[in-house]
């Protein structure tokens, strides 16, 4: 399993114009949640504009399906970004998922009121606020998203003890 350059990833993603929200455990990190994760999560706007734009940030940093046991090597192109599902992507800077939608079918647009922007090495970024992250793991239900909520409230909890004193 290799590192993730988050950062990196963020970079590149950025300089391509490309509207997203990042979502999972680098969310968390990002707020003061004291974890690791081996993997970026995006959601994505999916307009076409959009579309193209990741595309040519993907193109850059070499992207390919994981998981394809038939070892193909296949390349995410326009029609498989337009769609609302998961491509979960392996590039020379780690692992991406760029995702079209989050829980059952909530799209970039959904999240808007729920997100915070986050100054990250010189990179303005959008990420996803602790108590809707909070809620969309609660919603997949998958033990390892389960797992994490404790970890996840806690955080969430220092958070607005901090507010408080100010």
């Amino acid at each position: 399993m290799s590192t993730t350059d988050s950062y990196a990833l963020l970079e590149v993603l950025t300089r391509h114009r490309v509207t997203f929200v990042v979502v999972g455990m680098t969310a968390a990190v990002l707020q003061g949640a004291p974890t690791t994760t081996i993997d970026l999560d995006i959601l994505y706007l999916l307009s076409e504009e959009n579309v193209e734009r990741l595309l040519a940030a993907l193109e850059e940093i070499d992207a390919e399906f994981r998981g394809d046991l038939a070892g193909r090597r296949l390349r995410p192109n326009t029609s498989h970004l337009a769609s609302p599902g998961h491509k979960l992507l392996r590039t020379r800077l780690g692992q991406l998922d760029a995702l079209g939608t989050i829980e059952e079918a909530t799209r970039y647009e959904d999240v808007a009121d729920d997100v915070i922007r986050l100054e990250v090495g010189g990179l303005s970024i959008e990420v996803l606020g602790l108590a809707r992250l909070i809620v969309a793991k609660e919603r997949a239900g998958r033990p390892k998203d389960l797992a994490v909520l404790p970890l996840l409230r806690a955080t969430l909890d220092e958070a607005a003890g901090r507010s408080d004193q100010r």
